[in-house]
């Protein structure tokens, strides 16, 4: 990430993201995709699709734009029924194509915490349990490919293995899927190129297997690109704690020199079999090439790989959106340059010659090229503002607000306003936001002291539990706000997002934020019924210091404030203090009566499309970024 300063200043120089209409080129694709597939009643489990999906998921997040969880949603809904069963899965098969898109189900339940969802995961789960594998546990491929690891099925299983334990804090899970991985590099690598063989038969007894070592003849790209996802996406999740990590973090970066070493100089792109490029026949691949660009992008933006491989994506990507990408008439984006499939065995026998990866078709629009590509475009696009917030670290308090409940497999976990958390009460969408401006984040599970903060530039304290939500209810006191103010003081931004009388702790956060001028008043505004949502609309007027470009916003049953000097007014409604801002020492402060910028309010689902919540919540957050200019360094 340190190096990312250098590199983004000249990102985006080369690459147009917009059209006429000004949609990134991730949204414009998504659009072909819901109109390619747009009656989700003939929905179908199949890995292809769960591309799409996993592509359209990342689309939502990017924009807040319910239209894209909604055709998540309904695809999803067409599949798994009310008890959980799944139209079209059959466990009992144990192809690991039928993993992928658990997904798509476990971010429904995320989102939702519907009881079908869960049920539905518990199976893909269970299929995972009883898998067949080899004799050092790598899982087949599928059932009937007896004793066979592919690098395709590392992306079809690993990432929703990954997420799945996440969510259920299944924790010991880790090391079964670092296996899985490892496995395969130890495996299916070449040794010369750094690059990886399709399949790997731990019989040797296939046809298209070596009898010596058991691998396929060739190196298809695609196949390639589906282990540099996997990685990818694996790590996202993967417990900074497991010692495995650092073996992860070693393959991707030594798979990552290779993938650069077999770019086209002059295209930018991957070929169909990655290693012969200059042979008779062979071609450059677009879901190769996209799944490279996605890998090496979020990898450097990530910090898994160092910064340089962005200029390797930003290649690709360029490349890419000049072979590949065409646009009709009526505006609707393509893909072209895809191969249809690519497999070994089975009937009839596909025997992994090169002749056989060059006899398979090549077509436009096929779910698993646009699928990457959504993928590789949201990379790109996440860019954008990369460096804004680079070095910086926002702190989420877990101490004042600490409430617990049991997850869905009965395990006791932290909940409520957490980065984590999809469903309406969660901070996953403001996290996201973060991200996209280079923030570190990190949670605070014990007191503020003066070493803790220092190790964050933004702080944010919200909604301090009181006994009706929490038994052991922590208060801020009078240790906890000198610490608090000696940092705000020092160059510290400290955001503090309350709630309103009856449903917030008053007293000792008003003790608190005295120090900067700002009072709540035990008062609660702005009341819904219902789906009335004007009840609960505040205008924003143009030129508000904080929110640049939110003009509309929704925020209901609201506490508001008082302001003395160092504080003022933010932004008034109605006579009234709704957001108030002090500025103090080289530090500052932001106050507003209600935790807002939660799911429910930011991720686009429930609000009508005139509210800006989505908006505010990223005005926050560049605002929040510029305030830390005066803050020491860390």
């Amino acid at each position: 990430m340190k190096k990312i300063l250098f590199i983004i200043i000249t990102f985006f120089a080369g690459v147009s993201f917009v059209n006429a209409q000004d949609q990134p080129w991730s949204q414009r694709m998504a659009g072909t995709a819901m109109k390619l597939w747009a009656d989700t009643s003939k929905a179908h489990w199949t890995y292809e699709q769960g591309v799409v999906l996993k592509g359209m998921e990342e689309v939502w997040l990017q924009t807040g734009d319910k239209k894209y969880f909604k055709y998540i949603q309904n695809y999803m809904d067409a599949l798994v029924a009310d008890d959980g069963t799944i139209k079209g899965y059959k466990k009992d098969d144990y192809t690991l194509d039928n993993v992928l898109c658990g997904r798509s189900v476990l971010l429904l339940y995320n989102v939702l915490q519907k009881e079908k969802y869960r049920k539905a995961l518990l199976q893909i789960r269970d299929q995972l349990s009883n898998q067949p594998r080899t004799t050092d546990g790598g899982f087949w491929h599928k059932k009937r490919y007896t004793s066979q690891m592919w690098l395709d099925g590392l992306y079809m299983a690993e990432p929703f293995y990954a997420e799945y334990a996440s969510t259920f804090k299944e924790d010991t899970d880790f090391n079964d899927i670092a296996r899985q991985l490892i496995l395969i590099d130890k495996h299916a690598r070449d040794a010369k190129s750094g690059l990886y063989y399709h399949g790997w038969d731990e019989s040797k007894s296939e046809k298209w297997a070596n009898p010596q070592t058991g691998l396929s003849q060739n190196i298809w790209g695609r196949a390639d690109g589906w282990y540099a996802m996997a990685l990818v996406d694996v790590l996202d999740k993967f417990p900074a704690n497991n010692p495995h990590r650092v073996e992860l973090l070693a393959i991707l970066n030594r798979f990552a020199a290779a993938i650069q070493k077999y770019q086209d100089p002059k295209l930018g792109l991957w070929y169909q079999i990655m290693d012969k490029q200059q042979t008779t026949g062979n071609y450059p691949e677009a879901s190769a090439s996209c799944m490279f660009v996605y890998a090496l992008a979020k990898g450097a933006r990530e910090g898994y790989l160092p910064a340089s491989y962005l200029a390797v994506a930003k290649k690709g990507y360029e490349g890419i959106l000049a072979k590949f990408i065409t646009t009709n008439a009526d505006g609707k984006v393509n893909l072209n340059g895809t191969v249809s499939v690519g497999g070994l065995g089975g009937k009839p026998y596909r025997d992994g010659s090169y002749q056989y990866y060059l006899s398979e078709k090549v077509v436009q629009n096929d779910p698993k090229g646009i699928g990457a590509f959504i993928q590789a475009s949201v990379e790109m696009e996440r860019l954008a503002h990369i460096n804004e917030g680079a070095g910086k670290t926002v702190m989420l308090d877990s101490y004042f607000n600490d409430e617990h409940r049991h997850n869905g497999l009965g395990k006791m976990v932290s909940y409520h306003y957490k980065w984590d958390e999809m469903d309406n009460d969660g901070f996953s969408m403001f996290g996201h936001i973060f991200d996209n401006y280079g923030v570190r984040k990190e949670t605070l599970f014990t007191a503020p002291t003066a070493q803790n903060l220092s190790k964050s530039n933004i702080y944010i304290i919200v909604d301090p539990d009181i006994p009706k939500e929490n038994p052991n209810t922590k208060y801020i006191k009078d240790d906890h706000i000198k610490a608090i103010s000696e940092w705000v003081h020092a160059g510290g931004v400290l955001l503090i997002l309350n709630n309103d009388t009856g449903n917030a702790e008053f007293k000792h956060l008003n003790n608190l934020i005295a120090k900067f001028g700002i009072q709540y008043n035990e008062d609660s505004r702005n009341h819904v019924q219902g789906y009335q949502f004007e009840q609960g609309a505040i205008y924003i007027p143009a030129g508000n210091e904080i929110f640049k470009t939110a003009r509309k916003v929704y925020i209901k049953d609201i506490s508001t404030l008082t302001v003395t000097p160092p504080a003022y007014s933010a932004l008034t409604d109605k006579n009234d203090v709704i957001v108030a801002v002090a500025k103090y020492g080289k530090g500052a402060v932001f106050a507003v009566g209600d935790p807002w910028f939660y799911n429910e309010y930011t991720d686009g689902r429930k609000l009508p499309y005139d509210f800006q919540n989505f908006e505010a919540a990223n005005d926050l957050v560049k605002w929040a970024i510029d305030q830390t200019k005066n803050n020491r360094s860390k």
